[in-house]
């Protein structure tokens, strides 16, 4: 049984991998950590978790790298961006297993933060040393793993065929990804106000998402002829999941019959992925609570337009699963341990 460590407990996904590292059968939570509740029994702060012995009694701690490393196999960074570059180093140092769901070290280029993150990168000279890990794709080749950004996954995930197989007109990709309110985090604003976000759907940073170049960087490891892609973010009233429709023109001489079978040959071995090429079209209600991407597929023969249509948790997918999906990797676990859930219907 290996022993598990949270940074962050109290944000949404900390809580995330709280409920699903609880059903994992080889992974036991043993200490959390939190910047702003310190001093706090996880039972007080999560009234629901007074049921569960195993959480209730639970502390929050100040952090202290010596701590987990000494008592942890592995620490999940459940942070906000800026707080696990300031706490990594040790970790890194010392060639701990980290899963860190921060957009922290997602990027290799340090000029790249000061673009789209609008700050300097934290120990730029450790970039190098974390590992972007796209679950489906990658395994992990350094203890520490930085997992994708939400948006990333399910985008990337609907990209990556038509990017292997060199199936499209790169300067023709339109993403216009969707998201429900757990995703821009805990902290009120005035966008995810409860009068101003219900019944409403509001686009944000437009051309300026910090998932962009994590985004473009992975296309490019893919394919040397990507360019730069049209990509927007809206926020619609859900509580939970993302809804990316993308857009692009299909290669001369390629036809959809094509398109379908890169799918299907891509995610065959993938459990996690789902593929529709049955006309079926996918909605939320069928991964909120899972780790599974659905895709769907169509074709306009008069605009010559493929549209992929993709679907996840972001909580579950798009953060914590995809985290334990990667920790699964780190200890050679069946990726789907802790992870074979049913929708919440």
């Amino acid at each position: 049984m290996k022993k598990i460590a949270i940074i962050g407990i109290s944000g949404y996904s900390g809580l995330e991998l709280l409920r699903l590292l609880h059903g994992h059968p080889d992974a036991e939570v043993i200490s959390v950590y939190g910047t702003s509740t310190i001093g706090s029994k996880l039972a007080d702060l999560v009234p629901k978790l007074r049921q569960f012995k195993a959480y209730a009694n639970l502390t929050v701690k100040a952090f202290l790298a010596s701590e987990i490393m000494a008592t942890a196999d592995l620490v999940f960074f459940a942070t906000p961006a800026g707080i696990a570059a300031d706490y990594a180093t040790d970790f890194i140092q010392a060639g701990f297993p980290v899963v860190d769901l921060s957009g922290d070290f997602r990027l290799q280029d340090p000029a790249q933060y000061e673009k789209w993150y609008g700050r300097p990168a934290s120990h730029a000279d450790l970039l190098a040393k974390a590992d972007y890990v796209l679950a489906d794709f990658d395994k992990p080749r350094q203890p520490y793993i930085s997992n994708p950004g939400c948006y990333a996954t399910a985008t990337l995930l609907s990209l990556a065929p038509l990017y292997q197989a060199d199936l499209i007109q790169y300067d023709s990709v339109i993403v216009d990804a969707k998201s429900g309110l757990s995703g821009a985090g805990k902290k009120l604003s005035d966008s995810s106000h409860f009068v101003t976000a219900n019944e409403n759907v509001t686009m944000y940073k437009l051309n300026q998402h910090q998932h962009i170049p994590e985004i473009v960087n992975k296309l490019k490891s893919w394919q040397d002829k990507t360019l730069p892609i049209q990509f927007t973010t809206s926020l619609i009233p859900v509580n939970r999941g993302i809804f990316v429709s993308t857009y692009a023109k299909l290669a001369p001489g390629v036809s959809f019959e094509q398109v379908v079978a890169a799918y299907e040959q891509t995610y065959a071995d993938s459990y996690f992925v789902r593929v529709f090429t049955d006309g079926h079209l996918p909605d939320l209600h069928s991964v909120v609570g899972t780790n599974f991407t659905d895709i769907g597929l169509g074709y306009n023969d008069l605009t010559h337009t493929l549209t992929v249509v993709t679907v996840i948790d972001n909580l579950v997918k798009g953060a914590a699963g995809q985290a334990i999906q990667n920790m699964n990797q780190v200890f050679n676990f069946d990726e789907k341990s802790g992870l074979d859930l049913v929708p919440i219907l």
